[in-house]
């Protein structure tokens, strides 16, 4: 039999015994508190390291194919005109094999998130995201030590995209899940447009460290990336609590008995109980976000403790039944008992009849059509119509994130404000148009006019997305045809962005082929029709709540 602490990650259990050793330490600092807070910055870090793994490809993709006779120094008499670029893309179809690329890793990535979300329903969480960050650094890494083993082969990086874009799929509904278990609905537009920004910020950080090696060493530009995944998830294992019951539960609170009375004992505390006895309430449910009464267990295992031999706040943290906290411990396999569990997972056609999933998903794949097109082959349109080097169009594209994380804050804001979700995805997904155009057309007339339009489109584009795969998702995995089982959460999390994913499959690989042939003007149109497209989905539910006006 497995320790009580065992549920408890190891790093969090050694703060815990530092902590219990200075009692004036425990009294000013609020644990629950303290565990919640640690939850937002862990998964911050977390979804951050993932997508800085993802963006090196759009960096390196300008030094793997590029205009050999500007760059300098060149070799002694060498007459090979590609000699500066890396087979297999020194091909004149090199745009198609970079977008080949791109989709091998997204299609995979899309696909695989159906499959992940379901998964995550019925796991520990910190396990599932450390092994997914874990396999996630491995495969940034391998491609590359390309670079170092003079590999060339296709396929090789082809293999390397899909293995990679299958692991990436645990970061998502691994941190959503974490974050709704913890934070109620409450501001969740606020809280969760400001924790989105580890989007923007992960992509930033991968391309300002890409970028950093991008014309010395490219290996390093995906290796750097790699470890900084890697390192994030050894972090995950040793500290982070998913839900409240990981550390509500024995592991904080012993039951004794001793001399016939019941004895309760907390971080070393022990109180002892009267002939009076009181039952405890069970924890409320996070995700519901208010205080409903439950009624007292009449199971024998309850506890009984006097009402006044505690504190309230102690009070609150106490389970009412043993049994009915479900508890994952290290020891225990990373599969869950199912059958233990007071609420069934839902499944996939559950999950896609809770209303406005469907809209918001389809409306998420044009979405991140969009913002993908952007993430992975805006470096190479700045060089393209620019005279700056491949390090710096990096630095440059890395404004669009800078919008982004301000659209997401905003579009947080307005539907907290509002209580208009559609209605605020919509007018940002209009605004974005008009964005675009003036960038396509505008952009090359000077830096800060560039610099300008790229923020302002970046946070238009990344707004609706930012809002749709959190606040949205996570209202509608708890939506009240749901009658209060939270276990739709990662599902419903999943088939909305998986959804999108696919659609992230697309643009990049539409952009590939219609740069290629038609030229980037044609480009921009497709993305704005995207966001014509994306609206009219939308229609239906902006309709609804615009009729509830009032």
């Amino acid at each position: 039999m497995s320790s009580p602490t065992n549920s408890v990650p190891y790093g969090v259990q050694i703060l815990q015994k530092i902590s219990d050793k200075c009692p004036r330490l425990t009294r000013i600092v609020d644990r629950e508190n303290l565990y919640k807070y640690s939850v937002l910055v862990l998964t911050f870090i977390t979804y951050a390291a993932y997508h800085a793994s993802r963006k090196p490809i759009s960096v390196v993709k300008i030094v793997l194919y590029q205009n050999c006779s500007e760059v300098t120094p060149a070799p002694i008499n060498n007459t090979d005109p590609d000699w500066c670029n890396w087979a297999p893309f020194n091909a004149e179809n090199h745009s198609a094999l970079f977008g080949t690329l791109d989709s091998a890793f997204l299609f995979a990535y899309a696909i695989a998130m159906f499959f992940s979300g379901i998964i995550a329903e019925r796991v520990n969480i910190r396990i599932f995201l450390t092994i997914g960050m874990l396999l996630s650094g491995t495969a940034c890494s391998m491609f590359g030590l390309a670079h170092y083993y003079n590999i060339h082969s296709m396929w090789y990086f082809i293999g390397v995209q899909i293995f990679g874009g299958i692991c990436q799929t645990t970061g998502w509904p691994g941190v959503v899940t974490a974050m709704g278990n913890w934070f109620g609905k409450g501001n969740r537009g606020f809280i969760f447009g400001i924790w989105n920004s580890h989007t923007s910020i992960g992509n930033i950080i991968g391309t300002l460290l890409a970028s950093l090696y991008v014309e010395s060493n490219w290996g390093l530009s995906f290796i750097v990336p790699g470890i900084f995944i890697i390192s994030s998830g050894i972090l995950n294992y040793l500290f982070l609590v998913v839900h409240p019951s990981d550390i509500n539960s024995d592991s904080h609170l012993n039951e004794k008995v001793q001399n016939g009375c019941k004895a309760l004992e907390r971080n070393g505390i022990r109180r002892q109980s009267p002939h009076r006895d009181y039952n405890i309430p069970e924890e409320n449910e996070i995700l519901k976000g208010s205080s409903e009464e439950k009624k007292p267990s009449t199971s024998p295992q309850e506890v009984s403790i006097p009402l006044g031999d505690i504190s309230s706040k102690e009070l609150s943290l106490l389970p009412s039944n043993k049994d009915e906290v479900k508890e994952k411990t290290e020891g225990s396999p990373i599969l869950s008992h199912l059958n233990g569990s007071p609420k069934k997972a839902v499944g996939f056609i559950g999950a896609i009849k809770i209303p406005g999933v469907i809209e918001f998903s389809m409306c998420l794949f044009f979405a991140k059509l969009v913002s993908y097109t952007f993430l992975y082959w805006l470096p190479n349109y700045i060089k393209y119509s620019s005279t700056y080097s491949p390090s710096q169009s990096a630095d440059l594209s890395t404004l669009f994130d800078v919008g982004g994380i301000f659209g997401g804050i905003a579009a947080g804001i307005f539907s907290d404000m509002f209580g208009k979700s559609a209605c605020t995805c919509a007018v940002m997904l209009f605004l974005a148009i008009p964005s675009l155009y003036a960038y396509n057309l505008l952009s090359s007339v000077s830096l800060i006019v560039n610099i300008a339009l790229l923020v302002v489109a970046g946070g238009l584009v990344n707004g609706p997305y930012a809002l749709i795969t959190t606040a949205v998702s996570a209202e509608l995995g708890t939506h009240s045809s749901l009658k209060g089982n939270s276990k739709a959460l990662s599902t419903v999390t999943s088939i909305i962005d998986g959804t999108g994913s696919i659609g992230a499959a697309v643009g990049p690989l539409l952009a590939a082929y219609i740069s290629n042939v038609f030229g980037w003007t044609s480009v921009f149109y497709m993305l704005m029709g995207s966001n014509v497209l994306a609206i009219l989905l939308l229609t239906r539910l902006v309709k609804r709540e615009l009729q509830n006006v009032g």
